[in-house]
């Protein structure tokens, strides 16, 4: 939006990069996600339709050091999401079917092949979707290299900065910050990006935005020679698993740790999540099924974060319809596809020829979907 011209204030309640954008793994995972798979056919077909972003994502993230002019440690090397029983197998061939039909390069590879591919692999791992496009990069570097270039652009940043009010006013909102940034600032559009805060900044403008908090934890090992060039991802169980450009190899896959609970019985955003030990031994378990190597490695870290999922777990990015001049971009595969949303809301926001293009490829993400429960609110 800089770039085009707008003047653009980013309010930020910590600093840069503290909240998921930060903590995540840095996966690029363009095939359709197990969390969609794992809730039937159904589900699965219609998830296909998010393979649209997915295939923009590639071109984007293959073109994003360049764009942004930093090293960001964009390895897109190709990704596996392994199968390890016959039933497995068979969910692999529908999937890759469904990404093939939408111009994604997924193809089922078993045998030798796979075994060329990745000589890595437990001998329990039957089959796998390869896909060629898939990858990693560098949460710490991605969010950094943005800022930058947007405050080269002309954006304004306000770190330690609070939206404690928002209210309608002639041409747009009016904005009331506290903190560093303390003050009141007017703005004919509002783009709501805060992850798990998004919905409380909803609130503000009288909104539902139907999120919800979603706690996860991550492991790493120490610093090993490069021995798996791949993102590997399971069908049928929880895993995430790539080797960092530092060596590292990051270890997850949706596990989840313990949300803290605040005294009115919600749960509370402000504390850490705890990390639960059954989830650490499950994730490890199934990690070193599927990559015997990782088994010899020390753990050095685990940690938690939280994310915010809708409750069908697409996205909820484009303009809220009840408040004209209201966007959103929020509810997970916010690193994969995030360069690709901020294209498209931007395109959006702007609005001439490019906006109904922008508009269309959001489709399945569009907070339209759940306008029916701000049928009461908004005004």
């Amino acid at each position: 939006m800089a770039r085009a011209g707008a003047s653009v204030l980013i309010v930020e309640a910590a600093h840069a990069n503290a909240g998921a954008s930060g903590q995540n793994a840095g996966s690029l995972h363009f095939q359709i996600e197990r969390r969609f798979l794992e809730q039937g056919e159904a589900k699965a077909a219609e998830a296909a339709a998010i393979t649209t972003l997915s295939r923009m994502a590639v071109d984007d993230w293959r073109g994003l050091e360049q764009a942004l002019g930093a090293d960001l440690h964009v390895h897109m090397h190709g990704g596996l999401m392994v199968a390890e029983t016959a039933a497995e197998v068979a969910l692999l061939e529908r999937k890759a079917a469904r990404e093939r039909a939408a111009g994604l390069s997924a193809e089922l590879v078993d045998g030798a092949e796979l075994r060329r591919i990745a000589p890595y692999l437990s001998e329990r791992v039957v089959a796998a979707n390869h896909m060629a496009d898939e990858g990693h990069a560098d949460p710490r570097a991605v969010t950094p290299a943005f800022l930058a270039a947007a405050r080269a652009a002309g954006a304004t940043l306000a770190e330690q900065t609070r939206v404690t009010a928002i209210a309608r006013a002639p041409g747009g909102f009016a904005v009331t910050l506290t903190g560093a940034g303390a003050g009141t600032v007017r703005a004919g559009q509002l783009l709501i990006a805060a992850g798990i805060w998004s919905a409380g900044v909803g609130a503000l403008v009288n909104v539902h935005l139907p999120l919800f908090p979603v706690a996860l934890q991550m492991n790493v090992t120490e610093r090993v020679s490069p021995f798996l060039p791949h993102l590997i991802q399971h069908v049928g169980r929880r895993l995430s698993m790539k080797q960092a450009h530092a060596g590292n190899v990051l270890i997850g896959g949706g596990w989840p740790s313990r949300m803290a609970a605040a005294a009115d019985g919600r749960f509370d955003l402000t504390r850490r999540p705890e990390l639960l030990a059954p989830s650490l031994a499950g994730n490890l378990a199934v990690a070193t099924a599927v990559v015997p190597h990782v088994a010899g490695l020390n753990l050095i870290r685990s940690w938690t974060g939280t994310t915010a999922i809708t409750a069908d777990q697409y996205p909820l990015v484009g303009a809220v319809p009840c408040v004209p001049g209201l966007f959103v971009a929020a509810g997970g595969s916010a690193f994969t596809l995030g360069p690709t949303f901020a294209r498209l809301i931007a395109a959006q926001m702007g609005g001439g020829s490019a906006a109904a293009e922008a508009e269309a490829a959001l489709a399945i993400a569009a907070p339209a979907r759940f306008d029916h429960l701000n049928s009461f609110m908004g005004g």
